[in-house]
C-alpha cells in the first residue's frame, strides 16, 4: 500500500503560506503557514497532522493487539502531543483512555505498550514517545 500528499508553498519562510492536498483529499487545499506552527494561527501545521496521524495509528494497531489477545474495545480514545522545540521533535506523548471489557490493568498495560512499540507511526519517529494509559 502506498499513499501520497502533496504540499505547495509560495513566499518566503515567514510570510508565505502553502496548502496541502491528500490522496482521498480529506485534506484538499488545506492552508498552513509559519504563524500555525510556530505562534497561534488557525490553519494546520505538520506537527499537529503527525499528532493525528500516531494517536489514528496507535489506536488501530492497539485494536488488533487486543483482538489477538481475545479483547474487544469499547472505545479507545487517544490524544497525541508532539512538541517542537529548536527544529527537532522532541517527543510525542500519547494519553489512552480506554473501554476494554474483561481485560485485567497488567494485560491491559502489556498491549498498550506493545502497541506502542509496533504502530507504524510509533516506528517511523526518531524521538522519545511516551505513554499514559487508563482503563475506564
Amino acid at each position: 500500500m502506498k499513499r501520497t500528499a502533496t504540499a505547495i508553498w509560495k513566499g518566503a519562510g515567514k510570510t508565505g503560506s502553502g496548502q496541502l492536498t491528500t490522496q482521498s483529499k480529506v485534506l484538499n487545499n488545506t492552508p498552513y503557514d509559519y504563524k500555525s506552527r510556530f505562534e497561534d494561527g488557525t490553519y494546520t501545521n505538520p506537527e499537529e497532522l503527525i499528532a493525528a496521524a500516531h494517536a489514528g495509528c496507535f489506536n488501530m494497531k492497539l485494536s488488533f493487539v487486543l483482538g489477538d489477545a481475545g479483547f474487544t474495545p469499547e472505545s479507545l480514545e487517544t490524544t497525541a502531543e508532539v512538541s517542537l522545540e529548536n527544529g527537532t521533535i522532541t517527543y510525542s506523548r500519547l494519553s489512552l483512555k480506554a473501554k476494554v471489557p474483561g481485560i485485567s490493568k497488567e494485560k491491559f498495560q502489556q498491549c498498550a505498550e506493545d502497541a506502542k512499540a509496533n504502530c507504524p507511526i510509533s516506528k517511523l519517529l526518531n524521538t522519545k514517545i511516551e505513554l499514559e494509559a487508563t482503563l475506564l
